[in-house]
């Protein structure tokens, strides 16, 4: 069992400072408590499936920097490869082999991308992919779904999930009018309200952006109808596809899942493990949509910092591991036991409780029945998953600070850590039982 966590004082010291400095004492909303209430853990270091905190505590980590670390975190090769990109510079605004490497490691793995741009983050990577759906059909509309968080995008960040649903704000001031009166909105896995959607605009609509895993408003995962009526109905209109994999892309499967529900977009956005942990995002999809980015075409999109050598370095270098030695059964089998153990710690409390899982991606919902769309998201006991992620943070197990985020196993965790963690869950349920 991880250590009993008792003294988090440092921590408290570094957020009281973080308030004057930074809004709400925070780089990212995602990272304020505010669903669960009290202190954020400050990190001081992290090493294969753990976090250490200014205070010395040691936590199993089940965030992995919000996706990106599937290989644990300081995974030599990855630290090598970043030390050799330091020692030739950090910055060159001009190309280098590194970005093809990464390009042809991204098009190697993801079937349906046949070229691919580099750009700073997933955020930057939804927004350009938009714009070119837009600049390539000509058309305007847009249709996403209700709890997909696709970044901060101003035209996306409508009844958006993550920090956004966290916070209680779907639509953020500052976001005009005039720029969401062109996205639709729809519930996730509603194949009706896509079908109907299409027969009355299809003429207008430029692309649907969907996450093929939902991972902001807890792990969701699409019904085979609703993956077929996707496909089907952007192909008989003329729209593009744009598959979200930011979070899920080299996750689930080397190859996103689109490869696991035989999924073919059009354009798909990429970002976290991309990266290898550091700040970056892609996009890609048919040569045909993609040579209308400038300078090939003449959609605009540019990024100073895009392609950075260390950023290319530590996704290269992941990306390689990933196929070169693939984690994918392993992770398969690790989340699954983690899965079994806490539905089975649920039911012996008597909680109501749902699991969804894909891969290595999970959430526990604190509510009755599955949950296949935002609006039964919506209904789950926060409260009580407020509860149970104070107490698994005391117990050494680091969780998302909300009930609308994925855990995240990676290959640095041990079948011990699974059962710790189990363990640990079992205590806490019956304490808030």
């Amino acid at each position: 069992m991880p250590s009993i966590v008792t003294d988090r004082s440092l921590s408290e010291t570094a957020f009281d400072r973080a308030q004057q400095l930074m809004p709400g004492g925070v780089n990212s909303p995602a990272r304020a408590f505010g669903a669960v209430g009290g202190t954020p853990i400050f990190i001081d270091r992290a090493e294969e499936a753990y976090l250490f905190d200014l205070d010395g505590n040691q936590y199993l980590d089940y965030i992995g920097s919000w996706g990106p670390m599937i290989l644990g975190h300081r995974h030599p090769k990855v630290i090598q490869a970043l030390e050799a990109a330091l020692q030739q510079g950090t910055s060159f605004g001009a190309p280098t082999a590194a970005e093809s490497e990464l390009a042809e490691r991204i098009i190697d793995a993801v079937p349906s991308v046949e070229k691919v741009r580099l750009v700073n983050s997933g955020t930057e990577a939804t927004m350009s992919a938009v714009r070119l759906a837009r600049g390539f059909t000509g058309r305007d509309v847009l249709v996403k779904f209700a709890g997909n968080y696709h970044g901060h995008v101003d035209s996306l960040l409508v009844s958006a999930g993550s920090a956004a649903a966290t916070l209680g704000v779907p639509s953020s001031p500052g976001v005009t009018q005039g720029t969401t009166q062109d996205t639709i909105v729809l519930e996730y896995n509603d194949v009706a309200a896509l079908t109907a959607t299409f027969t009355e605009r299809g003429s207008e609509i430029a692309g649907v952006i969907f996450e093929p895993v939902v991972g902001n408003m807890g792990v969701v995962r699409p019904s085979p109808e609703f993956c077929t009526a996707l496909q089907q109905l952007t192909r008989e209109h003329g729209a593009l596809l744009i598959c979200d994999e930011v979070m899920s892309g080299f996750r689930v499967a080397l190859g996103g899942a689109q490869q696991l529900f035989d999924l073919s977009p059009d354009l798909t956005t990429m970002g976290k493990i991309v990266g290898g942990g550091l700040p970056v995002g892609a996009y890609g999809g048919r040569a045909e949509v993609m040579d209308h980015v400038l300078p090939a075409g003449p959609v605009f999109q540019a990024g100073t910092l895009s392609g950075n050598p260390l950023a290319t370095a530590a996704g290269s270098a992941t990306l390689k591991l990933l196929k070169e030695d693939p984690p994918y059964e392993r992770l398969e089998t690790l989340t699954g036991d983690l899965e079994r153990g806490l539905r089975e710690a649920a039911e012996a409390a008597g909680l109501a409780h749902s699991l969804a899982r894909v891969g290595s991606m999970i959430t526990i919902f604190f509510h009755v029945g599955e949950v296949p769309d935002w609006q039964t998201a919506a209904e789950c006991d926060t409260k009580r998953y407020a509860q149970f992620f104070w107490g698994m943070m005391d117990r050494g197990c680091y969780l998302p600070c909300s009930q609308y985020e994925a855990w995240f196993v990676s290959a640095a965790h041990t079948e011990e850590n699974i059962a710790q963690t189990i363990e640990a869950a079992r205590e806490v349920m019956k304490e808030i039982a």
